[in-house]
Parts: C-alpha cells; structure tokens; sequence
C-alpha cells in the first residue's frame, strides 16, 4: 500500500504511526499538497492528505477513514466496546479537529502577506486550540498495555506542537509534555515519526 503524505502532517504522522504499530506496511510518498500532484489529484479530489492507495486501487481518505481501514485489516485500534469506541472516537474527533484550527493559523500566517492577515481569524482558532489542549491536559488518556487511535492521535497532536507552536503551549500544558515521554516508552518510533520539517 501507498500512503501520500507529508513530514509536517499531524494527520500523516498518526497514521504513520498507527501503521507502524500494527504491523502494516506502506510505501510513503510525500507529496506537496499546494503543488496539485496529479498522483493525489487523481484519488482524491479534495487534494488533501492523509490519502491511502490500497494494492486493489482504491483510495481511501482522511485520516480517520484510514484508521478505521486498519483496523478492519489488523484490529486493536479501536476498542470492541461499543461505549469505549465512542469514548476513544470522541477523543480523536477532538484532537484532529485542534489541529485543523492550529493549520489554519499556519496557513493564515504562510500564505497571506503580514498586512493582510486577520488577527481576530488567528486568534480566534488559538481560543478553540487552547481548550481543547486545557481539555487534554486535564484528562490525557491512559496509556495501559494496549495503544489506540487517540493515542496515536495525541502524540501527532503534540509533535506539532512541538513543531510549529514551539514555546507557546508547555506551560499551560505540562501534562501533555509528560504525556508524550510516556508514550514515547511504549512507541520509540515516536520521535522519528512524528511531525517534522
């Protein structure tokens, strides 16, 4: 299987790491969204990334949607409990929808000239991120024998963190900077794997 994808991506990163810990093989083609490539154009018309090429030809997208696919394939992401599933669903719902607001303020401050960009806009989804990582911090999720989806969706969530927001979050958030080193004890790929420039 093929996954298009990129280093920066909080949402490749997850599932990159999922993969990694389930076993699954892929081949990473990092792709530069802006850039159009016909190769994710192709498969996906939105032209977003995470995107799955699977070895039958189909292309499944985004992020959730290829967790959900592994877990079909390989299991253990997602717990067989109906309430639990919801619980750990629940969880990576928020996560994924903080980092589409910290992206947005990347993209505000990457694509439009500083006179131009909207403070109110950039601070707006500063005010979401923040409660939803106030929201995080005081209730992380516990990292037993098993890894799930929402831990593979937090540690992603703070690599970026740690990429793009450096500095301005670890104080307030000192439970998320705990949380990551005890993740990293139970997946040492961390490090390796989670966003990057």
């Amino acid at each position: 299987m093929r996954l298009l994808c990129s280093s920066t991506s909080p949402f490749s990163s997850k599932v990159r790491m999922a993969a990694r810990h389930l076993g699954i093989k892929l081949e990473e083609i990092h792709v530069d969204t802006n850039a159009a490539p016909t190769l994710l154009i192709d498969n996906n018309p939105l032209g977003k990334i995470p995107t799955l090429l699977t070895s039958n030809g189909d292309a499944i997208f985004d992020s959730r949607a290829i967790m959900h696919y592994f877990d079909r394939r390989a299991g253990g992401l997602y717990p067989s409990k109906k309430s639990k599933r919801t619980e750990i669903e629940v969880l990576e719902a928020l996560i994924d929808g903080t980092n589409e607001c910290l992206l947005s303020i990347v993209y505000e401050r990457r694509f439009r000239e500083m006179e131009k960009q909207h403070q109110p806009w950039i601070e707006r989804q500063w005010t979401k991120a923040s409660r939803a990582l106030t929201h995080l911090a005081a209730e992380p999720p516990k990292i037993g024998k098993k890894l799930h989806a929402g831990h593979f969706a937090l540690a992603a969530l703070i690599g970026y963190l740690q990429l793009r927001f450096e500095g301005q979050w670890e104080t307030d958030c000192t439970e998320l900077v705990a949380w990551a080193h005890e993740f990293e004890k139970h997946f040492p790929d961390f490090p390796a794997m989670k966003p990057q420039a």
